[in-house]
């Protein structure tokens, strides 16, 4: 029966006041969704491509986190200028206040073979560098001075390095008296001890890495690369220069045993790059292909999947320009040296800025501010990136425990359902991160054989190759996806 017109209109009144909900409804869902704390867990992996990755909202950080640690636990340990050191949680976003015993600021860091991080120098005021050595233990949650001697110099600006024996090296950095420090320092565990004939001046937080031959290599910032033996009282040989000039505040990684690749840096700042293969018998530096984007104060980041991320930075000249800001990251591919530019991220982040890997395959990208040369904003957040490997299929797993630790040369039996699918194994050193620079982090491949419940994985047998110390490893399948990370000590 046709409707009379009033009922007609009654109709037509009820399907516009029910649209009207509908839109209501959907405005608020879509709301709460932008507001909820992506931090809690990474994007659900699906067959849907998202071929540029996909970046969290900003979250809310205490401080400016310019020093960046992942601990054994989980927990990312940060400290800035102001305030103290906090202890983050990423899967919360709560933060907790840890003082250290010392000014930590500007210190060099990176980890012990136990695990814990291991803090040489720190902060009097700028160029001032104080001679205090502190310990972060994960497993008590604090901080520890190390007694009952400090370093014969102070450190501001120093790097340390993981030797194979688990000895640390210090080296760089102004004193007291804001003099450049020119000798080494190793600390044994219990005692530093200066290498007397290894006096060199360095830029600040060198570029170090532990050769294949079990040497020191300084990569730069400056365009001569040198070899430090530590033994006795230490000696500098010269290594191959770059083919760029000075690079300074870009950022350097080991992507592979003895592989290095270098980006960016200089004033201007450059788009260029080049790698060395310390495992030839004469290495030398070659340029790789170009950022699309010149950058300075950028970070590196080793993936599971054996590429490298960049982030941030700017493209202006002087030293910190924030109106020259890149917002999109890069990726890196080792095989053909090609470069692909994926999503932006929503702060400028420059001087200061800091990137770091997570175990659940994400970025944890923050930092810039609190420098004393260019007009740049305190950045008091964070924000999480997840790769586009997350977006390709369902992640492998891992089933079962792990042992806590393990021995050079050891196999290990990794129980997961996706062993068939599986196409690489990485270790990843856990990230340490300041200044454009991690002091800590460097990837190895696995060799490894299919067993009827996973894996058999094959530990790295020399020290050289991976020095003692906390990793993560993961599972990495055909299409490109990463396990969740599982943490092992290697000793």
């Amino acid at each position: 029966m046709p409707l009379s017109r009033s009922s007609s209109k009654f109709v037509h009144v009820m399907y516009a006041v029910m649209g009207l909900l509908l839109l209501i409804l959907l405005a608020c869902g879509k709301s709460d969704r932008s507001s909820a704390p992506s931090s809690e867990s990474p994007p659900a992996v699906t067959t849907s491509q998202q071929p540029l990755g996909q970046w969290s909202p900003v979250i809310d950080a205490p401080i400016v986190q310019v020093h960046l640690n992942l601990l054994v636990s989980g927990k990312v340990l940060s400290w800035g200028l102001a305030g103290v050191p906090h202890l983050g949680d990423p899967a919360t976003s709560a933060f907790t206040e840890v003082p250290a015993p010392s000014d930590v600021f500007c210190g060099g860091h990176n980890f012990l073979p136990d695990g814990r991080l291991f803090v040489a120098g720190g902060h009097i005021s700028s160029d001032h560098g104080l001679p205090n050595t502190n310990v972060f233990d994960p497993a008590t949650e604090t901080w520890q001075a190390v007694p009952p001697l400090p370093m014969a110099r102070g450190r501001w600006y120093p790097t340390n390095t993981t030797l194979p024996n688990g000895e640390v090296v210090t080296m760089a950095g102004r004193d007291e008296n804001a003099e450049l420090v020119l000798l080494p320092e190793v600390w044994n565990g219990a005692t530093w001890r200066q290498l007397t004939s290894a006096a060199l001046a360095l830029p600040y937080y060198p570029r170090n890495f532990v050769a294949p031959d079990g040497r020191i290599f300084y990569a730069g910032e400056g365009q001569q690369s040198y070899y430090l033996d530590v033994a006795g009282a230490g000696r500098w040989t010269d290594g191959p220069r770059r083919q760029f000039g000075s690079r300074e505040y870009g950022s350097a990684v080991m992507y592979e045993p003895g592989k290095i690749l270098y980006a960016g840096g200089g004033d201007p700042p450059t788009d260029s790059a080049e790698t060395i293969d310390l495992n030839e018998p004469s290495p030398t530096w070659t340029l790789t292909k170009e950022m699309a984007f010149a950058r300075r104060h950028m970070n590196a980041t080793l993936l599971p999947t054996g590429d490298v991320l960049v982030t941030g930075g700017t493209s202006s000249g002087g030293f910190n320009d924030p109106a020259g800001a890149v917002l999109a990251v890069e990726l890196w591919h080792p095989a053909t040296g090609d470069w692909t530019t994926l999503a932006s991220s929503a702060v400028v982040r420059v001087y200061h800025s800091t990137a770091l890997l997570l175990p659940d395959g994400r970025v944890l990208y923050s930092g810039s501010g609190e420098g004393e040369l260019g007009p740049e904003a305190d950045q008091r957040n964070y924000e999480l990136y997840s790769p586009p490997y997350l977006f390709h299929g369902a992640r492998p797993t891992i089933t079962g425990a792990l042992p806590p630790s393990a021995g050079y040369g050891q196999t290990q039996v990794v129980n997961t359902p996706d062993g068939a699918g599986i196409a690489r194994v990485t270790l990843i050193g856990l990230g340490s991160v300041t200044h454009a620079f991690d002091q800590s982090a460097r990837l190895v491949p696995l060799s490894f054989s299919r067993v009827a419940t996973g894996l058999t994985i094959n530990l790295p047998a020399s020290r050289t190759t991976a020095p003692p110390g906390p990793y993560l490893l993961f599972l990495v399948n055909t299409n490109g996806v990463p396990s969740v990370g599982r943490m092992m000590l290697l000793r």
